[in-house]
This record gives C-alpha cells, structure tokens and sequence, in this order.
C-alpha cells in the first residue's frame, strides 16, 4: 500500500467545505483559499519521496497559477505520530524553507482528507470558479523522477480550467505514497515504510 495511483477525475464534483490551522497561525476555509477562477486542493506531507520530488514544481506552479485567478492550498492529512517529519512544526519549517505561495494546513483528523477521497500523496484536485471538480491528475510525467523538461499537465489543465471552466478529458494519475491513516495497523505502517524505501 506504499505506492498508489488517484482515481479518475469524478467530473463536476463539488468541492468539500473546510476549516484548518495553517502553519501560519491562521484559520483557513475553502472560500478564503479560493481564486476567482478555481481552486487547487494538493493533499502533500513533508516527508513522501513523490511529493520531494516534484516540490519545486508544484511551488512555481501554484505562483504563476495566481496570475490566472487558481487559488491553491496544500494540506497535510498523514498522522505525524507515525511520521514526525510531518509534524506541524516541521511543515512550518518547508513551508518557510521553500517559500510556498499557498496556504499549508494541518488535516489533524483526516476528516478533510477523508471528505475529498485523497488516497495518497501528492494527490491533486482542480476545481472552477463554481468550486466543481475538472482535474485529478498528476503534476508532471515522471513519478519520483520527473524531468526538467517535462510537460506541466497540472499547470495547463489549470489554466485551461480558469479561462473556459472545463479541464481536460484525458488525464493522468497522480502516483504516491499512500495516507497514513491513523486506523493503520503498525505492521501496515512497517510494511509501508519498508516499500517507501526501495
């Protein structure tokens, strides 16, 4: 269970409502990160391979995003008991490190999670100005390896969704390592840990 793919895009799907603390110090709504053209929920953590992988990717692109009307937001949901790299104080630390442009909220409960039917991360959901769901895909081709060079699906599906409301119909999945649910048995949470460091 270490590595899954998202499921396909459920077309016009509303976006669930929120309310998570940011690592900076505010208190952070669906509405309040919205753009007026959209809006980008990414389901990431500090620690996934995947999600390192393509950070940098994901920070430009939710600048220059902005310039379009997307709102974008990142929400942790993996239980740091389990991995304190994903701690709140550690998410403050990369949010700061690498100057996100984009909220970083803490899913304590994983209800939010649970609400979007995240599966893993980075898991990606583009929704237009009428906050319905256009785009569940990945942000580059290349899983943990993408290359520089490589298309920017999640960019042009964005921006394609805040111009004409619609995203694209072919997609791809997101790959990544799977939520670390609290309810996870230990030897699952072991096994996990096992597959993620192959």
């Amino acid at each position: 269970m270490a590595r899954l793919e998202t499921p396909v895009c459920e077309f016009g799907k509303p976006c669930p409502d929120f309310s998570l603390p940011g690592v900076d110090g505010g208190i952070w709504t669906r509405d309040r990160c919205r753009g007026p053209n959209g809006l980008l929920v990414m389901f990431i953590c500090n620690h996934c391979p995947y999600v390192q992988a393509v950070l940098d990717h994901i920070v430009r692109d939710c600048r220059e995003l902005a310039r379009y009307g997307i709102g974008c937001v990142a929400v942790n949901p993996n239980d740091p008991e389990q991995y304190p790299e994903d701690s709140f104080d550690n998410m403050r630390k990369l949010a700061e490190e690498k100057h996100f442009p984009f909220p970083y909220l803490m899913d304590e409960t994983q209800e939010v999670a649970k609400a979007f039917g995240a599966v893993c991360t980075p898991d990606f959901f583009g929704y237009n100005a009428n906050l319905q769901l256009q785009y569940r895909g990945r942000i580059v081709e290349g899983g943990k390896n993408p290359a520089p060079d490589a298309r920017r699906e999640l960019f042009e599906a964005m921006k394609r969704i805040a111009i004409t409301g619609v995203g694209p119909r072919e997609q791809y999945p997101s790959m990544g390592c799977s939520i670390k649910w609290k309810q996870e048995r230990p030897e699952e949470t072991e096994a996990a840990q096992q597959q993620e460091s192959v």
